[in-house]
């Protein structure tokens, strides 16, 4: 688990605006884009994504049915197509390619958790919101002690 990691399965949960992951995306190099794409579309496709899933997604994401990565998930093979999405080449479309691919992880790995760790699970991006409330905690109680008084 590296800082890229949680990022993106925060992204994909929820526990980060979509607008600081595409800043963060953004300034990012070609290389690291290309990586951090083609891990997302590694990860859809461990979490179960299926092309049931291209519709939804495409709402999520909010791309039109007529923006490339929405008509290349669309056709084909999932895990095929999603590989087309993640070697998109133009800076707008690789953008819209990392929302497409945030939000076929959030549906795919949320119907993974559902089926198969509704009882618990050793995955550790299963475990993040407690981990962000942990971090919370600890923030607050700084400032609350640099401050002195409890906000």
């Amino acid at each position: 688990m590296n800082e890229r990691d949680v990022l993106l399965n925060e992204l994909a949960q929820g526990l980060r605006p979509m607008a600081e992951g595409i800043e963060w995306f953004d300034g990012l190099g070609w290389e690291e884009q290309s990586e951090v794409l083609l891990f997302l579309r590694h990860h859809c496709v461990q979490a179960g994504a299926v092309a049931e899933d291209a519709p939804e997604s495409i709402r999520r994401a909010g791309l039109r049915p007529t923006h490339t990565p929405a008509v290349l998930i669309s056709r084909g093979r999932i895990d095929e197509q999603l590989g087309k999405i993640a070697g998109l080449a133009p800076l707008d479309e690789r953008r819209k390619g990392f929302r497409l691919l945030i939000a076929v992880l959030t549906l795919a790995d949320a119907r993974r958790r559902e089926r198969f760790c509704s009882g618990g699970c050793s995955h550790w991006w299963h475990r993040l919101s407690a981990r962000q409330r942990k971090v919370h905690r600890r923030i607050h109680a700084e400032i609350v002690a640099v401050s002195g008084c409890e906000q």
